[in-house]
Protein backbone atom coordinates (compact mmCIF):
# COMPACT_ATOMS: atom_id res chain seq x y z
CA UNK A 1 0.00 0.00 0.00
CA UNK A 2 1.51 3.31 -0.76
CA UNK A 3 1.68 6.78 1.36
CA UNK A 4 -1.18 8.22 -1.02
CA UNK A 5 -3.62 5.34 -0.89
CA UNK A 6 -3.05 5.47 2.98
CA UNK A 7 -4.12 9.42 2.77
CA UNK A 8 -7.01 9.09 0.81
CA UNK A 9 -8.22 6.23 3.46
CA UNK A 10 -7.90 8.64 6.34
CA UNK A 11 -9.78 11.51 4.34
CA UNK A 12 -12.34 9.04 4.61
CA UNK A 13 -12.28 8.47 8.12
CA UNK A 14 -12.35 12.16 8.58
CA UNK A 15 -15.90 12.96 8.61
CA UNK A 16 -17.20 10.67 10.86
CA UNK A 17 -14.54 11.77 13.72
CA UNK A 18 -16.10 15.29 13.31
CA UNK A 19 -19.05 13.19 14.30
CA UNK A 20 -17.62 11.89 16.87
CA UNK A 21 -16.43 14.97 18.31
CA UNK A 22 -19.95 16.38 18.40
CA UNK A 23 -21.18 13.18 20.10
CA UNK A 24 -18.61 13.42 22.45
CA UNK A 25 -19.76 17.44 23.20
CA UNK A 26 -23.29 15.70 23.77
CA UNK A 27 -22.30 12.88 26.38
CA UNK A 28 -20.43 15.68 27.90
CA UNK A 29 -23.59 18.03 28.33
CA UNK A 30 -25.61 14.84 29.02
CA UNK A 31 -23.76 13.28 32.13
CA UNK A 32 -23.32 17.24 33.63
CA UNK A 33 -26.76 16.98 33.43
CA UNK A 34 -27.42 13.69 35.27
CA UNK A 35 -24.32 14.73 37.33
CA UNK A 36 -26.45 17.94 38.87
CA UNK A 37 -29.76 15.59 39.40
CA UNK A 38 -27.76 13.24 41.54
CA UNK A 39 -26.42 16.10 43.36
CA UNK A 40 -29.91 17.72 43.78
CA UNK A 41 -31.29 13.91 44.93
CA UNK A 42 -28.35 13.35 47.22
CA UNK A 43 -29.46 16.66 49.32
CA UNK A 44 -33.02 16.10 49.19
CA UNK A 45 -32.09 12.82 50.69
CA UNK A 46 -30.31 14.00 53.48
CA UNK A 47 -32.96 16.76 54.21
CA UNK A 48 -35.27 14.04 54.55
CA UNK A 49 -32.83 12.01 57.06
CA UNK A 50 -33.40 14.86 58.80
CA UNK A 51 -36.71 14.96 59.11
CA UNK A 52 -37.52 16.88 62.16
CA UNK A 53 -36.24 19.99 61.21
CA UNK A 54 -38.64 20.58 58.17
CA UNK A 55 -42.29 20.57 58.24
CA UNK A 56 -44.43 17.83 56.72
CA UNK A 57 -45.68 19.96 54.01
CA UNK A 58 -41.67 19.95 52.78
CA UNK A 59 -41.47 16.26 53.57
CA UNK A 60 -43.80 16.01 50.43
CA UNK A 61 -42.76 18.73 48.10
CA UNK A 62 -38.86 16.79 48.67
CA UNK A 63 -40.59 13.66 48.03
CA UNK A 64 -42.29 14.83 44.79
CA UNK A 65 -39.00 16.16 43.50
CA UNK A 66 -36.99 13.39 44.35
CA UNK A 67 -39.90 11.13 41.88
CA UNK A 68 -39.27 14.04 39.42
CA UNK A 69 -35.56 13.45 39.71
CA UNK A 70 -35.51 9.68 39.43
CA UNK A 71 -37.37 10.37 35.81
CA UNK A 72 -35.15 12.69 34.75
CA UNK A 73 -32.23 10.56 35.54
CA UNK A 74 -33.95 7.43 34.08
CA UNK A 75 -34.42 9.59 30.88
CA UNK A 76 -30.97 11.21 30.89
CA UNK A 77 -29.26 7.79 31.25
CA UNK A 78 -31.12 6.27 28.21
CA UNK A 79 -29.78 9.02 26.26
CA UNK A 80 -26.29 8.56 27.47
CA UNK A 81 -27.13 4.95 26.28
CA UNK A 82 -27.85 6.15 22.91
CA UNK A 83 -25.37 8.44 22.59
CA UNK A 84 -22.83 6.07 23.79
CA UNK A 85 -24.20 3.32 21.46
CA UNK A 86 -23.89 6.04 18.62
CA UNK A 87 -20.25 7.15 19.12
CA UNK A 88 -19.61 2.68 18.83
CA UNK A 89 -21.22 2.58 15.52
CA UNK A 90 -19.37 6.02 14.24
CA UNK A 91 -15.66 3.89 15.28
CA UNK A 92 -16.84 0.90 13.46
CA UNK A 93 -18.01 3.17 10.82
CA UNK A 94 -14.23 4.38 10.84
CA UNK A 95 -13.10 1.34 10.96
CA UNK A 96 -14.90 -0.12 8.61
CA UNK A 97 -13.72 2.49 6.10
CA UNK A 98 -10.35 1.94 6.89
CA UNK A 99 -10.27 -1.61 6.33
CA UNK A 100 -12.74 -1.64 2.95
CA UNK A 101 -10.51 0.59 1.23
CA UNK A 102 -7.64 -1.17 2.40
CA UNK A 103 -8.88 -4.50 1.59
CA UNK A 104 -11.01 -3.75 -1.45
CA UNK A 105 -13.86 -5.26 0.25
CA UNK A 106 -17.25 -3.97 -0.51
CA UNK A 107 -18.81 -3.29 3.06
CA UNK A 108 -20.37 -0.17 1.95
CA UNK A 109 -24.33 -1.45 2.91
CA UNK A 110 -22.77 -2.29 5.81
CA UNK A 111 -21.27 0.57 6.15
CA UNK A 112 -24.06 2.85 5.42
CA UNK A 113 -26.53 0.79 7.57
CA UNK A 114 -24.12 1.21 10.62
CA UNK A 115 -23.90 4.53 9.89
CA UNK A 116 -28.16 5.29 9.59
CA UNK A 117 -28.36 3.33 12.92
CA UNK A 118 -25.81 5.58 14.37
CA UNK A 119 -27.71 8.43 13.07
CA UNK A 120 -31.01 7.01 14.82
CA UNK A 121 -29.11 6.67 17.85
CA UNK A 122 -28.40 9.88 18.28
CA UNK A 123 -31.78 11.33 17.12
CA UNK A 124 -33.12 8.87 19.97
CA UNK A 125 -30.73 10.23 22.25
CA UNK A 126 -31.67 13.86 21.69
CA UNK A 127 -35.23 12.93 22.21
CA UNK A 128 -34.76 11.47 25.20
CA UNK A 129 -32.46 14.94 26.55
CA UNK A 130 -35.22 17.07 25.33
CA UNK A 131 -38.06 14.71 26.99
CA UNK A 132 -35.79 15.42 30.27
CA UNK A 133 -35.64 19.17 29.95
CA UNK A 134 -39.46 19.06 29.45
CA UNK A 135 -39.70 17.41 32.73
CA UNK A 136 -37.07 19.71 34.61
CA UNK A 137 -39.28 22.83 32.95
CA UNK A 138 -42.75 21.52 34.03
CA UNK A 139 -41.41 21.12 37.83
CA UNK A 140 -40.08 24.66 37.68
CA UNK A 141 -43.27 26.14 36.51
CA UNK A 142 -45.11 23.83 38.89
CA UNK A 143 -42.94 24.92 41.73
CA UNK A 144 -43.53 28.61 40.40
CA UNK A 145 -47.10 28.31 40.97
CA UNK A 146 -47.27 26.62 44.44
CA UNK A 147 -44.84 29.47 45.65
CA UNK A 148 -47.23 32.43 44.04
CA UNK A 149 -49.95 30.73 45.50
CA UNK A 150 -48.57 30.97 49.16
Amino acid sequence: MQADEIGHIIQLAIAPVFLLTGVGTNMLVLTNRLARIIDRSRYLEEQLETEQAISIDKIALYQDELAILFRRAKKINRAILLATCCALLICVVVAGLFIADALNLRLASVIAGMFVLAMIALTGSFVYLLREIWLATEFMNTQQGLNRRR
